[in-house]
């Protein structure tokens, strides 16, 4: 009698174990073979057959764009607290030659009067894409960043100079990312900045 109890109890975790797989399964789903890649880059790729074709309005679609715009997103925040940490190295694969110069004077001039940048990335309150277009093979395409961000600049002496600790700010950038159309290389370059 004793042992029949056992069975029952394995029938019925075997049960449980069940309704808890296929719950999962249809939450997550399940692995099809045609699952995007993640990447850490900020990368969208195009179709294999329209990529070396001239890019117009339809293929950067509505959902090119939520794509687009959700690496850039990423990019944006990566960008600027690597700026702020002075380390670039973790992000130099997305920013133009010209672009990355700029950054890595403006880190040495601040290193080089002993200033030190404080920055608390708090999160990106609109992403607006304002222009996308075509220049010989180089899709270029413009965003306007609302952000808040609490940022200030310290002396050597732990003075503050420039910003406040303790407020947060809105923040207005535009950015401009470009991407050869004609290239395996799927990542976006940033390649100019206007605050």
């Amino acid at each position: 009698m004793n042992y029949s109890f056992e069975y029952i109890d394995i029938i019925l975790l075997a049960m449980i174990a069940g309704f808890i797989f296929l719950r999962l399964r249809g939450i997550l789903g399940k692995k099809s073979g045609f699952e995007d890649k993640m990447s850490a880059s900020f990368a969208h790729d195009f179709p294999a057959e329209k990529s070396k074709k001239n890019l117009n309005e339809k293929t950067f679609d509505e959902k090119a764009k939520k794509d687009f715009l959700s690496g850039a997103k990423i990019a944006y925040e990566t960008i600027i607290t690597s700026f702020s940490s002075g380390n670039l190295k973790n992000v130099k694969q997305l920013l133009d030659k010209k672009v990355y110069d700029q950054f890595d004077e403006a880190i040495k001039t601040r290193d080089a009067s002993g200033q030190v940048s404080e920055t608390t990335f708090i999160g990106i309150d609109t992403a607006e894409i304002k222009n996308h277009e075509n220049k010989k093979g180089f899709l270029e395409v413009t965003v306007s960043f609302v952000s808040e961000i609490i940022s200030c600049v310290k002396d050597k002496d732990n003075n503050i100079l420039s910003g406040d600790p303790k407020k947060i700010k809105k923040v207005f950038d535009t950015w401009t990312f470009s991407k050869d159309v004609t290239s395996n290389n799927p990542n976006w370059l940033l390649i100019s900045t206007e605050t």
